[in-house]
């Protein structure tokens, strides 16, 4: 069974066409209007081998706030749709991702239980024109909307664009191994008999 979303999001700030495939190739079709977005989605796909479309117009003439926000609120939906029940999934997923001087830890629970940790601290506000606090706004709505956990440390890094895409490239791996299907794993991965 394939494990695919797609979702359309229409608003006075954006007009969103998202489509999400869990068990991908690492392929990516992605235009955002937003260039550093779109270089660390494609990042994010191709190593947790997923397959990702994004069609994003919003009013980035404003600046790229509501287009960042509303792709994570796109991808949470497509990727909690895809997942259906959680049936024999490992659940879990770490990833350590050095990026030169950079190194960057996410984990992750599907839990079912929306939860964002945090814990970097970029030296620079603006990498190129996008604004570095947008990357805790698109975690945390991508969280909240995939009802998961999201952990995320930067160990250390001095360079801003080096511990960005850590971040990006560890959350791609450490979500591929947490929707990996376990043959060991019967039915539902948690002892309340649900997620």
């Amino acid at each position: 069974m394939e494990r695919f979303a797609s979702v359309e999001r229409k608003t006075n700030e954006t007009d969103i066409s998202l489509k999400f495939g869990v068990d991908g190739e690492g392929n990516s079709s992605i235009k955002t209007g937003v260039p550093f977005m779109t270089h660390m989605l494609d990042l994010f796909t191709k190593h947790g081998n997923f397959d990702l479309s994004v069609d994003a117009k919003g009013d980035t003439e404003v600046d790229d706030h509501h287009t960042t926000e509303d792709i994570g609120i796109c991808l949470g939906q497509t990727l909690l749709e895809a997942l259906g029940d959680k049936r024999g999934i490992k659940r879990y997923g770490n990833a350590f991702v050095p990026m030169d001087e950079a190194l960057a830890q996410v984990v992750i629970d599907l839990s079912n239980r929306p939860h964002l940790e945090f814990r970097a601290e970029f030296p620079s506000q603006k990498v190129g024109t996008f604004d570095t606090e947008l990357v805790h706004e698109f975690l945390w709505k991508f969280a909240l909307e995939a009802r998961m956990n999201l952990h995320v440390v930067v160990h250390y890094g001095h360079n801003t664009h080096h511990m960005i895409e850590a971040i990006f490239k560890a959350m791609g791996r450490a979500l591929d191994e947490a929707t990996t299907i376990d043959p060991r794993v019967k039915g539902i991965p948690s002892t309340k008999g649900m997620l």
